[in-house]
C-alpha cells in the first residue's frame, strides 16, 4: 500500500501500464558564428510545429471536456506566443552561440524555479505547465516523436512518474480506469483534468511508477489517496464493494446537487461556494451546486503579461463572474503577489525569505496606485452583483484600517465620477497568519466577514514548509491547534454577529466537513467538483451531531485519533472515508 494525494475520487481496480515519457538529456553546446541562423530557423519550426500539435490537443479536450478545460491549452499556446520568453530564448541563441534545444531548456528551466518556488499552490503546479511546453519544443527541434496514451489496446491504470496535461487531455476514458503518479498536487491542471474526465487520480506517490509492475493487479483509491499493489483477496473484495458504494453515491449526490446544504434536522444551513482563477471557472461552479464564489484569485489576471491590467480590463473580468452568478455572493480576493510571485513589469526586492516578505497586501498598500486602480475596479463591477471584497496576509488591525482608507478614497472618486456601485459592499479578511486567528475578537470589529486560509495558516502556525519533502508528514490539518484556532475564529466573528468562512483546501478535505461543521463555519469554498460530496456529508448529518463530534474533538490531542474518530461516525452514516 502506497499513500499520496488523493486528486480524483473514485475507486479503480485494473492491471498497470507503466507509462514512461522519453526524458530528453541536453546537453550544452556551443554553435559558430554561422550557425546561428539555423539554430534560429530550427527554433521556429519547432514553435509552429508544436503551435499545430497543441491546437489539435485543444480540440480534442474541448470535445471531450469541454471548453473551460480546454483553455489549459490555451494557456499553454500563450506561452508559445510570449515575446518575452522567446526573445530571451533567442538572445541566448545569438549572444551566447548556445544550440536552440540548450537554450531553450536554460530559460524554461529559469521559469520553471520561479513558478515552483511559488507559495501559492495552484501557482505553484503551473510550473508542470511551461515544463509541459519546453519538452515539447525540444523534442520537436531533435524531431524525437511525442508519445501519445489515446492509442491503448487494453483497458488499464496509468502509472506514470508524472502524467502532463497533454498527456491527461488524450486519455482514452474507455480505456484509462484511473492514475497514479509519483509527482503532482491536487491543484495541478493534470489533477483537475482528472476531475473533469471522472477518473480517479493518486498523486504524489513518490517513486511507485519504477516498483510497481507492467501487468500487476492495482488498486487507485481516490478518495483517500492510495494505490494498492497485488491485493489479496480479503482487500480485493472489500474495495469491490467499496466501488459500488461509491458509484451508488454518485448518483445519490446527483439528486441532491441543486439542493441546499443543511442538516438532515434542519437547524442548520451553511453554504458552499467554489474557489475560481478567471471567468471561465463559473461554469463547472454552478454545475456543481456552487451557491456562490468563496475566493476569486486575481492574481491571474496580472501573470503572463508585459503591463499591468488596466481599471477597465479588471472591471470587465470581474463584471462577467459577477453577472454569470446571477446574484449569488462573490467574493473577490484583492491582488496577492509579490515576494515568490513576481511579475516582470513589477520591480520587486530580492527576499531571503519571500513567503514571510513583501507581498500581498503589504505591497498593496506600498503601492496605493495599482492598489487603488483594482479597488475602482470591484467597485464597479459591484453595481452588477453580489461582490464582497477581502483582503489577503492580513496580521494585524493596522492592516485593515490602512486598505479600508484607500477602499474609501476610491468609493469618493467614483461618487464625483457619478459611477455606480454597491455603496454597503461587504469588506473581509483572510485568516491565514496565527496573530490574526489568536487576535480574531480584535478584527472582527473592524470587518463584515472572515475567511480562513488553511493552506497557509497550518504552514504558519506549525512552521512547517509546504514544498519540503522531508518534513511533509508534518503539514497536519488535524493538529490540535489548528483545530483550536479555526474555533477562535469562527466564535470570535459570531460574537460580533459577523460570520466566517473557509477557502482553504481543509474546506472541502472530506474527514473535515463534519468537524467545520459542528465547529460552526458558515460558508465552505472549494474546487468545484469537491462540493456535491461535501453537501452529502452535511445533509447526512444532525446538528447536534456534528457539535457533539466537535466537542469531543477539541478534547483530543492526536491528529490520527482525531481522523478515525471522524471517519467511524461518518461510517456509521454510510459515508465510507
Amino acid at each position: 500500500m502506497y499513500k499520496g494525494i488523493a486528486a480524483s475520487p473514485g475507486i479503480a481496480i485494473g492491471k498497470a501500464f507503466i507509462y514512461k515519457n522519453i526524458e530528453v538529456k541536453v546537453e550544452q553546446r556551443w554553435v559558430n558564428e554561422d550557425e546561428v541562423e539555423a539554430e534560429l530557423l530550427k527554433l521556429n519550426k519547432s514553435i509552429n510545429l508544436s503551435k499545430e500539435q497543441l491546437q489539435r490537443i485543444k480540440e480534442n479536450a474541448l470535445e471531450k471536456l469541454g471548453e473551460d478545460k480546454a483553455r489549459i491549452f490555451e494557456a499553454h499556446l500563450m506561452v508559445l506566443e510570449d515575446p518575452v520568453l522567446f526573445s530571451e530564448i533567442e538572445e541566448k541563441i545569438k549572444n551566447e552561440k548556445l544550440c536552440a534545444e540548450f537554450a531553450v531548456k536554460t530559460v524554461i528551466e529559469g521559469y520553471i524555479d520561479i513558478f515552483s518556488s511559488m507559495e501559492d499552490e495552484y501557482m505553484r503546479e503551473r510550473a508542470a505547465d511551461i515544463r509541459d511546453v519546453g519538452e515539447r519544443i525540444i523534442k520537436n527541434i531533435l524531431g524525437i516523436p511525442i508519445k501519445s496514451l489515446s492509442e491503448l489496446n487494453d483497458t488499464v491504470i496509468v502509472l506514470a512518474k508524472d502524467l502532463t496535461p497533454s498527456d491527461t487531455a488524450q486519455l482514452d476514458k474507455n480505456k484509462v480506469l484511473a492514475f497514479a503518479t509519483d509527482m503532482g498536487g491536487r491543484t495541478s491542471h493534470t489533477a483537475i483534468m482528472a476531475r473533469s474526465l471522472e477518473i480517479p487520480a493518486v498523486v504524489g506517490l513518490q517513486e511507485v511508477s519504477e516498483k510497481v509492475k507492467d501487468g500487476e493487479l492495482v488498486i487507485v483509491d481516490g478518495i483517500n489517496g492510495i494505490l494498492i499493489v497485488n491485493p489479496d483477496s480479503d482487500t480485493l473484495k472489500n474495495y469491490m464493494d467499496k466501488k459500488d458504494e461509491y458509484l451508488k453515491m454518485k448518483e445519490e449526490m446527483k439528486a441532491i446537487l441543486f439542493l441546499s446544504a443543511e442538516t438532515v434536522d434542519k437547524k442548520r444551513r451553511v453554504e458552499l461556494s467554489a474557489n475560481i482563477g478567471t471567468p471561465k471557472d463559473v461554469k463547472g461552479a454552478l454545475e456543481n451546486g456552487a451557491e456562490g464564489i468563496g475566493l476569486y484569485r486575481t492574481e491571474f489576471l496580472y501573470m503572463d503579461r508585459e503591463d499591468m491590467p488596466s481599471e477597465e480590463e479588471q472591471y470587465k473580468a470581474y463584471k462577467e463572474v459577477a453577472e454569470a452568478m446571477q446574484g449569488k455572493p462573490v467574493i473577490i480576493r484583492t491582488l496577492d503577489i509579490g515576494g515568490d510571485k513576481k511579475l516582470p513589469y513589477l520591480e520587486m526586492p530580492e527576499e531571503l525569505n519571500p513567503f514571510l516578505g513583501f507581498r500581498a497586501i503589504r505591497l498593496c498598500l506600498d503601492r496605493k496606485d495599482l492598489f487603488k486602480v483594482q479597488l475602482r475596479a470591484i467597485l464597479r463591477a459591484s453595481a452588477h452583483g453580489k461582490i464582497r471584497i477581502m483582503y489577503p496576509m492580513i496580521s494585524g488591525i493596522d492592516e485593515i484600517r490602512k486598505a479600508n482608507r484607500v477602499l474609501k478614497e476610491a468609493m469618493e472618486e467614483l461618487k464625483k465620477e457619478k459611477v455606480a456601485f454597491d455603496e454597503n459592499i461587504e469588506v473581509g479578511i483572510m485568516v491565514e497568519i496565527p496573530s490574526a486567528a489568536v487576535c480574531a475578537d480584535i478584527l472582527a470589529k473592524e470587518v463584515d466577514f472572515f475567511s480562513i486560509g488553511t493552506n497557509d495558516l497550518i504552514q504558519y502556525t506549525l512552521a512547517v514548509d509546504r514544498m519540503n519533502e522531508k518534513i511533509a508528514y508534518l503539514y497536519e490539518p488535524f493538529n490540535p491547534a489548528i483545530i483550536r484556532l479555526i474555533k477562535n475564529v469562527i466564535d470570535a466573528s459570531h460574537r460580533e454577529g459577523k460570520w466566517t468562512g473557509m477557502c482553504g483546501e481543509m474546506a472541502g478535505e472530506p474527514l473535515a466537513v463534519p468537524l467545520l461543521l459542528g465547529l460552526g463555519l458558515d460558508e465552505f469554498s472549494m474546487s468545484a467538483t469537491s462540493i456535491p460530496f461535501a453537501k452529502k456529508i452535511i445533509r447526512s448529518f444532525k446538528y447536534d451531531e456534528a457539535k457533539e463530534l466537535a466537542e469531543k474533538v477539541l478534547l483530543m490531542d492526536n491528529p490520527e485519533e482525531i481522523r478515525l474518530l471522524i471517519k467511524e461516525t461518518c461510517n456509521k452514516k454510510g459515508i465510507n472515508l
